[in-house]
């Protein structure tokens, strides 16, 4: 009977022995499945913030673009205004300059 238990004990043991190495073996794979993941998750965010940041730029520079056509033309129609009118633009101009003239005066 003590034969027999020392048997089962040793047959328990490399039974036990066996199930750890394959819960390693399991543990292994799901560490490397977990990585392959995240890194897989990790460059297509990547990719979409890139994505998002081009396009980002891209009406960046369509806005930038408008806002400097839009300067051009006030710029184009206050110059026409300005020969057209030179006497009123030139009273205009005085008038500012008066005013900002006594605004830094009180100063």
């Amino acid at each position: 009977m003590a034969q027999t238990s020392k048997s089962n004990v040793s047959e328990l043991n490399s039974d036990v022995a066996q199930q750890m190495a394959v819960l390693r073996e399991d543990i292994a794979a799901l560490t490397a499945t977990v990585t392959e993941y995240g890194k897989a998750q990790g460059e297509a965010l990547k990719a979409s913030a890139g994505a998002k940041a081009a396009g980002l730029a891209e009406t960046g520079a369509n806005a930038a673009g408008a806002l400097k056509a839009q300067a051009e033309k006030s710029y184009s129609d206050a110059e026409e205004a300005v020969r057209g009118n030179p006497a009123a633009a030139v009273g205009i101009a005085a008038g500012v300059g008066f005013l900002v003239g006594m605004l830094t005066a009180r100063r």
